[in-house]
C-alpha cells in the first residue's frame, strides 16, 4: 500500500469493503437508548411521514448515505451508483474527500454525480488541514464544480496521527471555519471521521457560527483501524503499534448526539456505526435529525450489488418506520420528541458530560 493519494482511496475502499476495520470493544452505545412502547399509538402506518428538512430541502427520509470515496475509477462507480439510490430514494448523499480532485485535477470526475441524482441533497468534502491552506475561491470553486449544497469540512486528527505520511499540524481550525462561514455560498458542517464531536468542540464551532454538524462518533468504522492496517502494510511499526493502541478511541455516537441536541444547531447528523432503521430512530430521539449510513451501504453494494443495496435500504427504513409507530410517532419531529429511557454506559457519559 502506497502513500499516493489515488492508492491511499482505493485501500480505504478495499478496506472498509472487505476489511475488518469496526470498532473491536467500543460500542455507539446506541444499545442504551430505550424507546417507551405505546400500546395504543392511535395513528396508521400509512400515515407515517418519514420525510424531514436538510439543507432547504426536503429528504423523503432521515438519512444521508454517508461521504466515503472519491478519486479513483471504482470510487467513481461506488459514487455513482449510491448516488443514484439516494436521488431515487429522496436520502442525502455525502460525497468523500474532494482533496484528491484538488491536487489531481484529473479525478475530479470521480466526485460529479448530478446526472443521476439532480435533486439530491449532495455534501461536498474537505479536510480541516486542507480548507485552511486554500482559499475561500479555491474551496468553493471544488463546492461549484460538484454541485454540493452543502460542504463537510472534516476532522480526523487520530486518523492522521496513524496514516504514513499523515498531517501534524491542526491549529487554524476555529479561525478557518469563521472564514469559510462568512465566504462561501453553501452552509458548513463540521464532520468527525469516527471519533466523535464533543460538546465543549460543539460550542466552538458554534461560536465560530456553524450550524450543521455530523457527529461520526465513535463504534462504527474505526479509521484508526483502517490507517493501522495501511501502516501494517506499509511495515510502518511505529504507525502500527499508535493505531493499536487508539483503536477504539473515541466518543460513542449515541454521547456526541445526546451532548450536542442542547446547543442549538440547526442539524445533527448522527453518523458512525449506524447499520439499521433502529439505530436510526434511537439517534433520532436523543436529538439528531438525520442519521448516516456510510460502511454498510458499502458493503451492501459490494456484496449484493445494486439490488443487494436497495434491500438494505427497504430494511432500514422498515425498521424506522416501526419505531415509529410502536413510539406513536407519526413524524420525524415526532419521535425527537417520543419518550425514551437512557440507561448504562451512556447514561453515565451524558452524567459526566452534563457541564
Amino acid at each position: 500500500m502506497s502513500g499516493s493519494i489515488g492508492q491511499r482511496k482505493a485501500d480505504h475502499i478495499t478496506l472498509c469493503a472487505t476489511g475488518d476495520v469496526g470498532f473491536r470493544d467500543a460500542t455507539t452505545l446506541l444499545e442504551h437508548v430505550r424507546l417507551v412502547h405505546d400500546a395504543l399509538p392511535d395513528l396508521a402506518y400509512d400515515d407515517l411521514d418519514l420525510s424531514c428538512a436538510l439543507f432547504g430541502k426536503r429528504l423523503a427520509a432521515p438519512i444521508v448515505i454517508a461521504a466515503m470515496t472519491g478519486g479513483t475509477d471504482e470510487a467513481a462507480r461506488i459514487n455513482r451508483e449510491l448516488a443514484q439510490i439516494a436521488e431515487e430514494r429522496g436520502y442525502g448523499f455525502g460525497l468523500g474527500s474532494q482533496r484528491a480532485m484538488h491536487v489531481r485535477k484529473g479525478s475530479a470526475s470521480t466526485y460529479k454525480v448530478r446526472d443521476v441524482a439532480p435533486t439530491t441533497v449532495v455534501l461536498g468534502n474537505l479536510g480541516m488541514v486542507q480548507a485552511r491552506a486554500m482559499t475561500t475561491s479555491e474551496i468553493g470553486d471544488l463546492v461549484a464544480s460538484v454541485g454540493a449544497n452543502a460542504l463537510c469540512i472534516h476532522l480526523n486528527p487520530a486518523m492522521e496521527l496513524v496514516q504514513p505520511g499523515g498531517d501534524r499540524d491542526f491549529s487554524g481550525g476555529v479561525e478557518t471555519l469563521r472564514r469559510l462561514v462568512a465566504e462561501l455560498a453553501v452552509p458548513v458542517v463540521v464532520k468527525e471521521t469516527g471519533c466523535g464531536i464533543s460538546r465543549s468542540v460543539g460550542r466552538r464551532v458554534r461560536e465560530a457560527g456553524v450550524r450543521y454538524v455530523d457527529v461520526s462518533g465513535a463504534g462504527g468504522t474505526s479509521w484508526v483501524g483502517v490507517e493501522t492496517k495501511r501502516a501494517e502494510e506499509a511495515g510502518d511499526a511505529r504507525g502500527r503499534a499508535l493505531g493499536e493502541a487508539f483503536w477504539d478511541w473515541g466518543i460513542p455516537t449515541a454521547v456526541s448526539v445526546a451532548t450536542l441536541a442542547p446547543l442549538g444547531f440547526d442539524a445533527i447528523i448522527a453518523t458512525g456505526g449506524i447499520t439499521r432503521g433502529l439505530d436510526v430512530a434511537r439517534a433520532i430521539a436523543l436529538g439528531a435529525h438525520a442519521a448516516g449510513i456510510a460502511r454498510p451501504a458499502l458493503r451492501a453494494l459490494h456484496e449484493g450489488g445494486r439490488d443487494g443495496a436497495l434491500a438494505f435500504f427497504d430494511g432500514v427504513e422498515a425498521e424506522l418506520r416501526a419505531a415509529m409507530l410502536l413510539t406513536g410517532s407519526r413524524t420525524v419531529s415526532a419521535l425527537q420528541k417520543a419518550p425514551r429511557v437512557v440507561t448504562g454506559e451512556l447514561a453515565t457519559w451524558i452524567t459526566a458530560l452534563a457541564t
